[in-house]
C-alpha cells in the first residue's frame, strides 16, 4: 500500500469514528474530502449510530472507574469494540450505496476506558497516561481499510494532556477573520474552542471545562430508568436547589482549575455524585435533574469568566454534541452568556452538530497521513507539535 499516493488524492472518501463517555454507540461519519491544513473542504455524504449490544455500557462502565478495572474484560473489549466499529463501517457504506473498496481510510478516536493525564511517579518514572480500546489495528484487518487511531497517546507521551483534539480541527474549519467564536461540545464532558478573529493556529485556547451529559445520564438512569433526560424534559419539570447547587460547586475542584486541563468519567462519576446524593436523598428526582443541568451550563460560563474573557471576549457560541439537543441545558446558556453573545447551533456552521466529533477524527487522520502536525501545545500542554495517531495497514 503506497501511504503517499492516499495522502496525495485531490478528493479522499474518509470515514470518522467517535464514541464518547455516553457508552451508547459509535457515531460514524463518511465524508469526501479535499486539501489538507486550512485548504480543507468537507463534503458529508451519509452518519449513522451504530447502537451498542445490550449491557456494554454497564460492561465499559464497570471497567472505566477506579479501582473497577478487569484485565481479562479489559482484554476481549478491546476486540469488542473493533469488532463494533468494523460493522458500523460496512453498515454506513451499505447505506450510503459505495463499497468498502473506494474507502480510502478510516480515523477512529477510540473508546476511551481511563484517561490520567497528570503526570505521576510510577517506579521512578513520572508520566501520564490514557488507554483507548478498540485496536485500529483489528479495525483496519476486519474492514480491509487503511485505518489511524490512538491520536490521544503520542501527545501524552510529550507530557500533553492528549486532549482536547477537536481544537486543531474547530481552527482549521471555523476560524473567523470577522468575529470572536467559541465552539462548545457537549457530550459526557463539555470542551470549549476559542477562536480569536486575530488569533492564528498557535493561539487558539481550549480545554474540558467540567461536566456534559454524563451526570445527567447517570441521574436519568437511576431516577427515571432512561439512558439520558430526553430534551430535558426531566430537569424542565423541577427547580433549581440553591443548597445542592452550593455543594456541587464547593466539591467541584475542576473548574477552577487553570488549563490546560482535560478529565473524563474517573472525575465525575459516582465518587463525585455519592456524597452529594446522601446528603440530599430527600429533594425529588426533577429538583435533582434541573440543579445538575443548570450547573453544566453554569461550569462553561465559570471557565469562560475565569480564564477566557480577559483574553477573548466572544460574540458567538456554537453547541455541538447531545447537549446541544437539552432545552434546559439551552436555555441555562442563555441565562448566564447574556444577550451580547449569540447562542447558535453548530449546524449554522454547516456542520452535523451530531456528527462533528466523529467528522474530526476522519480529519485528523488526513492531516496524520498528509504529514501535518495535529495537535496545540498550547491546548494540551505538549512540549512540542507533533504528527499524532497510529498508522495501521489492512
Amino acid at each position: 500500500m503506497n501511504l503517499q499516493s492516499i495522502a496525495l488524492k485531490r478528493k479522499k472518501y474518509v470515514i470518522g469514528l467517535m464514541s464518547g463517555t455516553s457508552l451508547d454507540g459509535v457515531d460514524a461519519v463518511l465524508l469526501e474530502i479535499t486539501g489538507n491544513g486550512q485548504a480543507t473542504k468537507l463534503n458529508q455524504i451519509s452518519f449513522i449510530t451504530y447502537p451498542f449490544p445490550k449491557g456494554l455500557k454497564q460492561k465499559l462502565l464497570d471497567n472505566s472507574i477506579i479501582n473497577g478495572g478487569n484485565v481479562s474484560d479489559i482484554c476481549k473489549l478491546n476486540f469488542l469494540i473493533a469488532h463494533i466499529y468494523s460493522v458500523a463501517v460496512k453498515s454506513l457504506c451499505k447505506k450510503a450505496k459505495i463499497t468498502l473498496s473506494k474507502i480510502d481510510f478510516i480515523g477512529s478516536h477510540g473508546q476511551t476506558i481511563h484517561h490520567l493525564p497528570q503526570k505521576k511517579n510510577y517506579f521512578g518514572y513520572k508520566f501520564g497516561s490514557t488507554l483507548q480500546i478498540g485496536d485500529p489495528s483489528v479495525v483496519a484487518k476486519l474492514t480491509g481499510i487503511l485505518t489511524v487511531g490512538d491520536f490521544r497517546t503520542g501527545d501524552i507521551a510529550l507530557g500533553g494532556e492528549g486532549a482536547p483534539l477537536v481544537p486543531y480541527f474547530d481552527f482549521i474549519l471555523f476560524h473567523s477573520n470577522k468575529t470572536n467564536r467559541a465552539l462548545l461540545n457537549i457530550g459526557g464532558i463539555s470542551n470549549i474552542t476559542i477562536l480569536n478573529k486575530k488569533g492564528k493556529l498557535d493561539d487558539v485556547l481550549a480545554f474540558d471545562t467540567g461536566p456534559g451529559n454524563m451526570m445527567i445520564d447517570f441521574l436519568s438512569k437511576k431516577f427515571f430508568n432512561s439512558e439520558y433526560d430526553n430534551n430535558g424534559g426531566c430537569a424542565l419539570k423541577g427547580k433549581i436547589n440553591e443548597q445542592l447547587f452550593i455543594d456541587i460547586k464547593k466539591i467541584d475542584k475542576f473548574i477552577e482549575k487553570a488549563p490546560p486541563k482535560s478529565t473524563g468519567r474517573e472525575y465525575y462519576g459516582m465518587e463525585f455524585l455519592s456524597p452529594l446524593l446522601k446528603k440530599h436523598k430527600k429533594l425529588s428526582h426533577n429538583d435533582w435533574l434541573s440543579t445538575i443541568t443548570d450547573y453544566t451550563a453554569y461550569s462553561v460560563y465559570r471557565n469562560y469568566e475565569k480564564f477566557i474573557k480577559s483574553e477573548t471576549k466572544i460574540e458567538e457560541l456554537f453547541i455541538s454534541g447531545g447537549g446541544a439537543k437539552n432545552k434546559f441545558v439551552m436555555n441555562s446558556l442563555k441565562k448566564y452568556f447574556g444577550k451580547k453573545i449569540q447562542i447558535k447551533n453548530a449546524k449554522d456552521l454547516g456542520i452535523s452538530p451530531d456528527a462533528k466529533e466523529a467528522i474530526c477524527f476522519a480529519v485528523l487522520a488526513n492531516e496524520t497521513l498528509s504529514g501535518n502536525p495535529n495537535n496545540i501545545p498550547k491546548v494540551t500542554g505538549a512540549s512540542r507539535k507533533t504528527i499524532l495517531g497510529k498508522i495501521c495497514l489492512p
